[in-house]
């Protein structure tokens, strides 16, 4: 069987159409703005800040967000056209589908699983420790036994984590219009705590905390082995701090920050309007991101010395350093708040992603079922739910947290490589919206995300092939037999 054998753009819009695999158009390009705000304006801002100004680049923390988001940006404009194009639930999977052939599409839906399944429990961990900071601070302390996964600090099973991503995945069951209401609700309490960190922050800069803006290179001892980026190992680099290879490193880190616009090509079946709806959701707020990241990372690193920012917490740290408690209470109930619109719009995605790929045949039929009243596809949210909330509550995603990245630098590569590809063999195609400057943007998306994924650590590279080789043996098993597009080759051909 043809391993590389597409499904036409055509087809895939017609799939959309079928009796009890049609999702309810409910989304507006306004709400596809917020969803991407909603997803991007979190883990980023509150937490990544602090570690990578000090551990990586200074106080020029903000040119690694920068260059971070223009990787981004040219990869966001190559999703537009074909988000544009294929408005079909699936984002990278479909195209990929549409373009590069099955095998292909399947190890980047494969890929997707991992990056939005392992993102979502990542992110609930991070707000499980906002939400026990804050409950402190009302005087109540949770134990240490259902804060943290087994054999971490006491810990047995995080319960904070788990709660949140079952009440998160009861919203996306019900429908992706309340969904998107309460994420609404959700973006606009955080972006209010954003601004008010900006603006509020502005009054505590320190022209000396900015000197040195890019301090002097000094060796990082403490990486080694398969824990140094890939790019200094295949060189003979050793790993340092600072400098300019500082913010090159940083990128790599940065970059988690960013991961979720994409997501908003996965509800292409959900626009009202997809053909321009679905390139301003994702460019809007990629670009109304970049400038929230690049201010706030801005002020915090002027407020403070870099060295002495939190790693856990350098927003609010960093106010109360200055002797403002207040403002830093407001920042943890905002990321306390902001963090649930990850989660859910990660839980969204996935799914969506999950559904796509059962509808060719390549996963089992019943995880496609759509929720006659809510218009859902619920079993698949369940399941991944649950996967997600085991992931959140047993299992320490330190480390894991990096194959995020690498997921979605893969992904955002295969996406330029189809444009091109799909410019070539199908130019007569009806595209909403170009991606300008054709070949040059596509080549620099993948040039860029090529750059970034050797400055990630060399052992995620091995547990991302390791998931890809798990991925390619599922495919053998059983979505080769199963594909739609491949039992319909056959039947036109005659064999069985």
């Amino acid at each position: 069987m043809n391993l590389l054998r597409t499904k036409s753009v055509e087809q895939s819009i017609k799939d959309t159409e079928e009796p009890g695999h049609r999702l309810r158009r409910d989304l507006s390009a306004l709400d596809l703005v917020v969803f991407g705000i909603g997803v991007i304006v979190g883990t980023g801002i509150f937490v990544l800040t602090g570690q990578v100004a000090k551990d990586k680049a200074g106080p020029a923390v903000a040119i690694s967000f920068i260059l971070a988001a223009v990787v981004c940006a040219l990869a966001a404009l190559c999703y537009a056209e074909f988000a544009s194009t294929v408005p079909v639930a699936g984002s990278a999977y479909t195209f990929s589908y549409a373009t590069l052939g099955e095998f292909p599409a399947w190890i980047i839906g494969w890929d997707l699983i991992l990056e939005l399944a392992l993102g979502a429990a990542v992110v609930s961990v991070g707000w499980s420790g906002y939400f026990a900071s804050l409950l402190d601070s009302a005087g109540l302390h949770l134990p240490a036994a259902i804060l943290n996964p087994p054999g971490s600090n006491g810990g047995v099973v995080n319960v904070p984590a788990i709660a949140l991503v079952l009440v998160v995945t009861g919203l996306l069951v019900l429908g992706v219009k309340i969904s998107s209401r309460v994420n609404a609700v959700v973006v606009v309490v955080k972006v209010a705590v954003v601004l008010l960190v900006i603006v509020a922050g502005l009054f505590f800069v320190k022209g000396e905390n900015y000197h040195p803006f890019i301090p002097p290179s000094e060796p990082n001892t403490s990486v080694k082995g398969a824990a140094a980026p890939l790019m200094q190992v295949i060189f003979g680099i050793t790993p340092v701090s600072y400098g300019w290879l500082g913010i090159f490193a940083a990128i790599a880190i940065v970059f988690f920050a960013y991961i979720g616009f994409d997501i908003v090509a996965t509800a292409a079946e959900e626009a009202r309007r997809p053909q321009r709806d679905l390139p301003i959701g994702l460019i809007g707020s990629l670009v109304i991101t970049a400038i929230l990241y690049a201010a706030v990372s801005t002020v915090v690193a002027g407020m403070q010395n870099y060295k002495k920012l939190s790693d856990a917490a350098p927003l609010a740290d960093a106010f109360k350093a200055v002797g403002h408690s207040a403002f830093a209470t407001i920042i943890d109930v905002g990321a306390v708040v902001g963090l649930i619109a990850v989660v859910l719009i990660l839980l969204l995605g996935q799914s969506r992603v999950f559904f796509a790929m059962s509808r060719d045949g390549l996963l089992p039929p019943w995880l496609s079922v759509i929720h006659p009243r809510f218009g859902t596809p619920w079993l698949s949210t369940v399941i991944m739910g649950g996967v997600v909330a085991v992931l959140a509550g047993f299992i320490p995603l330190a480390k894991l947290a990096e194959l995020v990245n690498i997921g979605t630098l893969f992904a955002f590569l295969l996406v330029s490589v189809g444009v091109l590809i799909l410019r070539r063999t199908r130019p007569d195609l009806p595209r909403a919206f170009r991606t300008p400057l054709v070949p040059v943007i596509p080549v620099l998306s993948v040039l860029g995300c090529l750059f970034v994924m050797i400055n990630l650590p060399l052992e995620t590279w091995y547990r991302f092939l390791a998931w890809m080789a798990i991925g390619a043996v599922i495919y053998a098993l059983y979505g080769r037999t199963h594909s739609r597009v491949g039992l319909a080759a056959a039947t036109v051909s005659g064999k069985p």
